[in-house]
């Protein structure tokens, strides 16, 4: 599973926001409000698109190890 932190990610509608846009990536994934960061159940590549989406969505990912 890798980790992709969102700070700037503060509120319900924020997690909604960031779970449509990664949905549209085709990846396996969870969004966590309360760790503030979206859990990806896949390879780099996957984690990948899912942050460019996030960015896309106008939040600032940090992919974690």
């Amino acid at each position: 599973m890798i980790k992709i932190s969102v700070p700037d990610m503060m509120c319900e509608k924020c997690a909604a926001r960031i779970e449509k846009a990664v949905a549209k990536t085709k990846v396996d994934f969870s969004v966590s409000l309360a760790d503030k960061a979206v859990f990806i159940d896949g390879c780099e590549k996957c984690a990948a698109k899912a942050a460019a989406a996030i960015k896309d969505a106008g939040y600032t990912p940090a992919v974690e190890a």
